[in-house]
């Protein structure tokens, strides 16, 4: 898996500078991201803190384990209603 090139503290202060004035396309360039990461970012990140993206970013993960624990249960529940289901 790519390692992010910014953590949450660094995009919310790249965010903080564009709420301070700084022109899109100008930061874009000083940080060597594309405008529309920019945006992407002011979407997921916008007005919070750093706390909140940390505790965002800490669901998000727990959400996808859960996520990937269930869909493996239901495929073992799967599984075995079609043993089951089989006439010996």
């Amino acid at each position: 898996m790519k390692k992010k090139r910014f953590t949450e503290e660094q995009i919310i202060g790249i965010l903080r500078e564009q709420e301070a004035g700084a022109k899109v396309a100008d930061l874009a360039r000083k940080h060597a991201v594309s405008e529309a990461t920019l945006y992407n970012w002011k979407a997921k990140f916008g007005g919070m803190d750093v706390s909140e993206a940390k505790r965002l970013k800490a669901l998000e993960e727990e959400n996808a384990k859960l996520k990937k624990l269930l869909a493996d249960q239901m495929l073992e529940a799967a599984a075995l209603r079609e043993l089951l289901g089989k006439k010996w």
